[in-house]
């Protein structure tokens, strides 16, 4: 029996079983650690979730899941806000580890309202327009990303480039509809 990955579906999860929003945050975890889920969300708005679909309040849902089978450490603070803290375990480092090493994936699932629209008979030249300048300013906001961290990871870097490359295409693509 499969469980679905779906918003509000956490709930249904097994309690050992990691799904791909669990690698989400035991990766972010490894970036960040010690970090609270505040954190989390602030680090995946400016990094994964620029090419992974995952609500905020799955990330938090997911620390305490994790937390709970053993991938996560949690600590309370004691004072203040008593935020909760995490740190991966040894488990969730093997666990991370072994998930980054299986050179499996499955090919994207392209969600693109634009093409949808173009695809249902939209006007393509005032959709191109529009298009244009969303994703020219994607594409600006991944250059200043790359300027601004020249350091980054070679995967987080090389992630980028994959999201420089998706930006410039889509630039390419709705201009020539846009001359057309």
């Amino acid at each position: 029996m499969g469980w679905p990955e779906t918003p509000g579906s956490l709930a249904r999860v097994p309690p050992g079983r990691l799904t791909d929003t669990s690698y989400v945050v035991l990766g972010l975890v490894e970036i960040c650690e010690p970090v609270t889920p505040y954190t989390l969300k602030r680090v995946a708005e400016i990094s994964v979730l620029n090419f992974w679909s995952l609500p905020h309040s799955q990330i938090y849902a997911e620390c305490s899941r994790l937390a709970e089978s053993g991938h996560l450490s949690e600590k309370r603070e004691r004072e203040g806000r008593r935020r909760r803290v995490y740190r991966l375990t040894a488990s969730g480092r093997r666990a991370l580890e072994s998930w980054r090493s299986d050179p499996r994936g499955e090919l994207l699932e392209l969600r693109d309202l634009g093409l949808l629209k173009l695809f249902f008979g939209a006007d393509p030249g005032p959709l191109a327009e529009e298009q244009l300048a969303t994703h020219a300013k994607r594409l600006e906001s991944y250059e200043e990303t790359a300027a601004a961290v020249p350091d980054m990871q070679e995967g987080q870097r090389l992630a980028l480039e994959a999201g420089i490359g998706h930006e410039r295409e889509f630039i390419r693509f709705w201009s020539s509809l846009r001359k057309a």
